[in-house]
């Protein structure tokens, strides 16, 4: 079973309830949120993440992501930090997850072809973990701008378990497409116009990649649904097919004063111009989206 990070769905509800409920949003008292502890098994600790690359991509690319899933665990940052962003995920019941960067398969042949299927995604992450040791690890598999992916436009990414292999137990996995080409007003938003909705300025990307900096905010977003729903019976709001996670929950808000089609109030490089709420290492700059705190019931954003 898959969790898709479907935020193409999510815009078209905004643009819909957008212009009525503005005038009235700060009347109306929101009812808490709540997602329920339904009693599985969550990925705390040590958790290594293991990177296919699929497809091209350049050296500074891949090095942005890696220093970003680095920079979750590393609290060398100054605040506000991804690593503080991420350290919401020890108020779920466990503990504290650390993630640290394992091995890494480059897939630059596109041994699969350009155009692939939810099966071929799951034989990329399979293939990873039947000649991977970790018992505690993610699969990321993340796909170049120019490889469709069977829903793409439906989805900016998904979570799920691959199949047991050998014996070994069923591990997580993670799938993020680069939107750069295929989907950016779902995807990229807010560094790209989206395709629903009021079309305000895009934001300008912090690390000078609409489509990078756009798969960060939806790494995130899996990674954290991963280790607080790896197997589909850890916290979720909603029915199991189709729930609302750690962060879908919170979809579309990054900094104080948020509202449908209104990202908040972020950081903003005077140098640059680039929009962001998280520092991380190497001096580099992140957006990402506020998480669900259990210990307030609420949508935390760092700024």
């Amino acid at each position: 079973m898959t969790r898709n990070y479907n935020f193409a769905i999510l815009l078209s509800v905004i643009a819909v309830l957008l212009l009525p409920a503005l005038t009235s949003a700060a009347l109306v008292e929101q009812q808490p949120l709540v997602l329920q502890y339904h009693n599985g098994q969550l990925l705390k600790g040590r958790i290594t993440v293991n990177l296919v690359w699929y497809g091209s991509f350049t050296p500074i690319q891949r090095s942005i992501i890696v220093d970003f899933i680095n920079s979750l665990s590393s609290p060398s940052a100054k605040l506000p930090s991804a690593a503080s962003w991420w350290k919401t995920t020890e108020n779920y019941k466990g503990g504290s997850s650390a993630l640290v960067v394992g091995k890494q398969f480059l897939h630059s042949a596109y041994t699969l072809g350009k155009s692939l299927k939810n099966k071929d995604l799951m034989a990329l992450a399979s293939k990873f973990n039947a000649q991977s040791n970790e018992l505690s690890a993610i699969t990321v598999v993340l796909t170049a701008k120019d490889v469709a992916v069977e829903g793409f436009c439906m989805r900016c990414g998904t979570h799920g378990s691959t199949r047991p292999v050998n014996g070994k137990p069923r591990t997580a996995y993670v799938w993020v497409g680069n939107s750069e080409t295929q989907c950016p007003g779902q995807c990229a938003w807010p560094f790209h116009q989206p395709i629903y909705g009021p079309q305000t300025p895009p934001l300008v990307a912090p690390n000078g990649d609409v489509g990078i900096d756009g798969m960060i905010i939806n790494l995130a977003t899996l990674l954290a649904g991963t280790v607080t729903n790896p197997f589909n019976n850890g916290y979720f709001q909603g029915p199991a097919t189709a729930p609302l996670e750690a962060v879908t929950a919170c979809t579309g808000a990054f900094g104080s004063g948020s509202y449908p089609g209104y990202p908040g109030q972020v950081l903003v490089d005077k140098a640059s111009g680039a929009s962001f709420n998280a520092y991380g290492l190497s001096g580099r700059r992140y957006l990402l989206p506020a998480m669900w705190d259990p210990q307030t019931s609420k949508c935390r954003t760092l700024v």
